[in-house]
């Protein structure tokens, strides 16, 4: 599973909105929207911080896992 996946079902999964998420990573909707949809690369900050936020595993954001931590 590629991280851009990841990601979207996350959040769908916590029922949290883009802005919910862009929130918390101090950029916009529009920019997390890209990052959901790939066309973007997400920083490796922000991957950190979704990491902490989830309660998961880098390996497991990144899909080199399936074990969430």
């Amino acid at each position: 599973m590629t991280y851009v996946k990841r990601i979207r079902d996350l959040r769908e999964d916590h029922d949290k909105t883009q802005e919910d998420i862009a929130r918390v990573l101090g950029t916009s909707q529009t920019m997390y929207a890209r990052y959901e949809r790939g066309a973007n690369e997400m920083p490796i900050h922000h991957l950190i911080t979704l990491c902490k936020y989830y309660g998961v595993s880098a390996d497991y954001l990144l899909g080199l896992s399936e074990k969430q931590t």
